[in-house]
């Protein structure tokens, strides 16, 4: 019988974007993201914290997933999925990816049991960074 979950098996996180150039140069040089494997102009494998990020430009139903589009957001007020990355030291990260051009909501915000902080991709992806 097969296990699932098994040994040797990885979760990929699929975000739609907008404009895969402009994503694939943020996430590389704003984020740290590794690039793994580029599929022509409409897809992008990066490689992130243990983690795999597949970025894909919009498209409609196939045969595989019938009835289902994929399409970037389209209002960065309404956020339906973010991220956490945990940080030892929530100011300095801060400091660090302001530098490469992340652009936050606030500055780190001490909230007694954590300080953190919100900044987005270029598609409105919703990204934080929290110090425990």
């Amino acid at each position: 019988m097969v296990a699932f979950p098994e040994p040797g098996m990885a979760l990929t996180q699929i975000l739609v974007v907008a404009d895969i150039e402009r994503s694939r140069d943020w996430y590389r040089d704003v984020l740290g993201a590794e690039i793994y494997r580029e599929y022509g102009a409409d897809s992008v494998v990066l490689s992130f914290l243990d983690a795999w990020l597949l970025l894909v430009t919009g498209s409609g139903p196939t045969d595989d997933k019938p009835g289902v589009s994929m399409a970037a957001p389209t209002d960065p007020s309404e956020v339906s999925h973010s991220f956490t990355i945990r940080v030892p030291d929530c100011r300095a990260s801060y400091e660090v990816l302001k530098g490469r051009g992340a652009e936050f909501l606030t500055p780190p915000y001490d909230r007694g049991e954590e300080i953190r902080c919100f900044f987005r991709d270029p598609d409105g992806n919703l990204f934080e960074i929290s110090q425990a």
